[in-house]
């Protein structure tokens, strides 16, 4: 089997559209949540949301490009870019396009579109819709439009898997490098679902916080939380074979050493009321990385901050890790980005990366009145400095979907 680095990465997020200004913000402790920009929120009980901020498109696409393309897959191709553009990969011969591939995940694809072109249709007719309708609302735009921006011809594989889908897609990238099938593969997740039918959607299966506080919104394992923030933007990272990425001298972030997927087979929402699924995907994951927790083990947890997410995955980790799960430091970036669906993956494989890069743990803000059923060290309030080696990231999704990627410190 070959091993896989990780050698470039980019991100847009509602705490910073590039990596530095994303980790300078989440070390700082600063989170993305204000009043919801995008729509009307008149008669809805959910009014705020982690939107990007000054987001320019045209910065990765044409102004006719821009008219045609979903915000998601805007994102996605601008996380894209910054993460090639840092790995090196862009220029001339640099990988063979053969064995170049992309996996972007979207848990909801191009939502905005749909619902955009439903009200033309509703109040124009369905000969107005757009042409362009359905490559822009297809969830496989995004790892599409990147493979066509760099002539990347190797295995194209957008991971549909709702929360889950930014780190399926980082783990499927890494079997398939791992396995000889491609010599590097950008992957993540993308999203953009702030519009009234999603965030009404999201509001009524009780997901959502109602406190519209948004300093106490997004509260992971505080005994007060009442529900996620929603949030939007992409993570990618280049995975690249070990020997190629060091035949080209590129820099090296960290290794691959783990990945799991498991399904809880249980509920369309709902988590296994036991963390099975979760408990799996956790110990089978670190069981590859050869791996188990304590103070050199850093989890960057899904941590929606709903009430029963939070029980369970904190139960997860235990039943995986047994004792050592107490002495394993974790905490929940959500505090501060929100969730942003299928794209949480991408960001949260970043903030893992660059925990082993700088020896500091993000913190999970907001955490004051601890849950007694989430007793873990979940890093409140404040970034730690740490001396980590490798670093977990766990993904959740609807429909029982357990993801979890493991990375390991380059030493060179």
């Amino acid at each position: 089997m070959k091993r896989v680095v990780v050698t470039g990465l980019g991100c847009v997020s509602p705490v910073g559209n590039d990596v530095p200004t994303f980790w300078d913000s989440l070390v700082a402790g600063r989170h993305g949540f204000a009043p919801i920009t995008r729509f009307d929120t008149t008669g809805m009980k959910v009014t705020i949301a982690a939107e990007v901020k000054g987001f320019e498109p045209e910065r990765y696409l044409e102004r006719s490009e821009v008219r045609r393309t979903d915000l998601f897959a805007q994102y996605g191709i601008a996380a894209a870019a910054q993460a090639v553009a840092e790995a090196g990969v862009d220029q001339a011969g640099a990988v063979d396009p053969e064995r170049f591939g992309v996996y972007i995940g979207s848990g909801t694809g191009g939502i905005g579109t749909s619902v955009a072109e439903t009200t033309v249709m509703l109040q124009r007719g369905p000969g107005r819709i757009s042409p362009f309708f359905v490559p822009m609302m297809i969830a496989n735009m995004a790892s599409a439009l990147v493979a066509i921006r760099y002539g990347a011809r190797g295995p194209n594989l957008p991971v549909v898997t709702a929360c889950s889908s930014g780190t399926n897609a980082i783990g499927e990238a890494y079997r398939a490098i791992r396995g000889g099938y491609a010599d590097v593969i950008a992957a993540g997740g993308a999203e953009a679902s702030l519009n009234p039918l999603a965030v009404g959607g999201f509001t009524n299966c009780m997901a959502l916080s109602t406190r519209n506080d948004v300093d106490a919104a997004s509260i992971p394992f505080d005994a007060r939380r009442d529900g996620f923030v929603m949030g939007e933007g992409a993570g990618v990272v280049v995975l690249e074979e070990f020997t190629h990425a060091l035949t080209r001298g590129a820099r090296i972030y960290g290794e691959v050493v783990g990945y799991a997927n498991t399904c809880d087979a249980f509920h369309i929402t709902a988590p296994h009321p036991e963390a099975v699924g979760s408990t799996a995907m956790i110990r089978q994951a670190l069981a590859e990385a050869d791996l188990a927790g304590g103070p050199g083990l850093y989890i960057n947890a899904h941590g929606t901050s709903t009430p029963m997410n939070d029980r369970l995955e904190t139960l997860a980790i235990k039943q995986a890790l047994g004792e050592a799960a107490y002495a394993t430091p974790i905490s929940s970036t959500k505090s501060m980005t929100g969730h942003m669906l299928g794209a949480a993956g991408g960001v949260e494989a970043i903030a893992a990366l660059k925990t082993l890069e700088t020896g500091l743990i993000p913190p999970t803000i907001g955490l004051e009145q601890p849950d007694p059923d989430c007793y873990l060290d979940y890093v409140p309030g404040t970034a730690r400095p740490a001396e980590v080696d490798a670093a977990l990231s766990v993904s959740l999704g609807f429909g029982g979907h357990n993801a979890g990627v493991v990375f390991r410190r380059y030493a060179g």
